[in-house]
């Protein structure tokens, strides 16, 4: 029989869930955990197959990725009402195994819990589609390096200085990175480096002794859907 832990900070969930699971499916609701700082704890004391994450305010990938460390053999679903396309996307990267709508069927709950204890993944189409349609881009060494500078704080004149180009070339980069990732001003630009850039090595060094950093990943939604489920 497959162990579920719920984390959720509403009971009523947590008693209706008890009451379908064993009946119907076979698996056990070994406990329910109303607060983040505890569900490590947990997770330790249970031991449970699938973690099903009722996806709150609380919620980060920090949290997530501490769970990830400590938990590795457990499954985790989120049950949510809605989730942005790029947040999805991010939960897969940390190993997510599912992602359910709170407006989902009984059978379509159980029908997930159950695949993913059995080592399946469960993602609803309208999530999996959203994800296909979003946009991918590659950027060159030059514009990494450009928006790595510019995450890093930079003004374009530091930027031109760094890379040995002018502060007109830099102009013409930004206005093409702007048009490519579709992003409004530098701001965006730069939050988007921020999301994207992996830890610095030991690699060459800008002007300022910096590390280079460079993109990790070139997703950005075109545009950025929300989906809404039940709608």
């Amino acid at each position: 029989m497959g162990s579920i832990l719920l984390c959720t900070d509403e009971p009523i969930l947590a008693e209706g869930l008890a009451r379908i699971l064993p009946d119907s499916s076979g698996l056990n609701l070994v406990s329910y955990c109303n607060r983040m700082d505890l569900l490590s704890e947990q997770i330790r004391l249970h031991r449970p197959d699938v973690l099903l994450v009722d996806l709150s305010e609380g919620f980060t990938f920090s949290v997530l990725h501490t769970l990830q460390a400590e938990a590795s053999r457990t499954k985790i679903v989120l049950w949510v009402n809605s989730i942005p396309t790029e947040l999805a996307l991010q939960a897969m990267g940390f190993g997510i195994r599912g992602i359910l709508s709170k407006t989902a069927t009984i059978e379509s709950l159980l029908r997930c819990l159950c695949s993913v204890d059995d080592g399946e993944l469960w993602f609803e189409k309208n999530l999996t589609d959203s994800i296909m349609s979003a946009g991918r881009y590659s950027l060159t060494r030059r514009e990494g390096q450009l928006v790595s500078l510019l995450a890093q704080g930079l003004k374009n004149r530091d930027i031109a200085a760094t890379l040995q180009i002018s502060e007109g070339t830099v102009k013409v980069y930004l206005s093409k990175l702007f048009h490519k990732l579709g992003v409004k001003d530098r701001l965006e630009l730069a939050l988007f480096g921020i999301r994207n850039l992996t830890p610095a090595g030991d690699g060459p060094r800008n002007s300022r002794g910096t590390p280079w950093q460079t993109p990790r990943s070139f997703f950005v939604e075109r545009p950025a859907p929300r989906i809404e489920h039940g709608s």
